[in-house]
């Protein structure tokens, strides 16, 4: 398989229960929602996207014709990396995120980053069976698409969404071991920390995500 990538890169993960360490992103192109060009984002399934997934201009970024190749790329990026293709000190992750990720995250290169010692987390969407091997599975629904993967370490609910769609209730009672709330990032921000904020105080199953990495300006 050729692996599509817009970027990879190393910075601190901003968000959810992995805030603050450091890691590997390497972001897929491409998505099942959006196919991120501004023509399209009224009539996509999700409207709301932030990041810049298409083509692969990005830092890093390009195709890989392997699951070792797109390891070693990643691998290269860990402080400490030696030339044998073994991240160095720490405890090594990789954030595998989109777009969607598990449009083209498969059993080579979960097996590929494995073996370079990487732990890997990914951002998905939840409307893809996440396959075995994911060592910290994230799941962000997005407006009205169904969730097929039900369980995971996260949920991450970008909050408000329209009430007819994604809402905490949703999804309060599925198996994860963390459940997120994270302010929608637009016009009305501080209006929907808020909301966010007060859902969170009187619901206490769930805890705040800010983005952090916007807060303090790193990638």
């Amino acid at each position: 398989m050729t692996y599509t990538v817009r970027e990879i890169y190393y910075t601190l993960q901003g968000e959810g229960a992995q805030t603050g360490r450091p890691a590997v992103f390497l972001r897929f192109a491409g998505c099942n929602l959006w196919s991120g060009r501004e023509k399209d984002r009224a009539g996509a399934v999700c409207n709301f996207c932030d990041t810049e997934f298409v083509g692969t201009s990005g830092p890093g970024g390009g195709k890989f014709d392997s699951g070792r190749q797109l390891a070693a790329a990643v691998s290269e990026l860990w402080p400490g990396h030696s030339d044998g293709g073994e991240p160095g000190r720490g405890n090594p992750y990789v954030v595998c995120t989109g777009g969607e990720p598990l449009l083209q995250l498969d059993s080579e290169a979960i097996r590929s980053l494995h073996e370079a010692g990487f732990e890997i987390g990914v951002e998905t969407n939840g409307t893809i069976r996440a396959p075995d091997g994911i060592d910290w599975l994230c799941v962000s629904p997005k407006a009205a698409a169904t969730v097929v993967q039900t369980s995971g370490d996260e949920l991450k609910l970008v909050y408000p969404q329209d009430e007819h769609e994604a809402q905490p209730e949703n999804f309060a009672g599925l198996e994860f071991g963390h459940f997120f709330l994270q302010p929608l990032d637009n016009e009305a921000k501080e209006k929907n920390t808020r909301a966010a904020i007060e859902y969170c105080i009187a619901h206490p199953q769930w805890r705040l995500s800010l983005q952090t990495h916007k807060l303090i300006g790193i990638a």
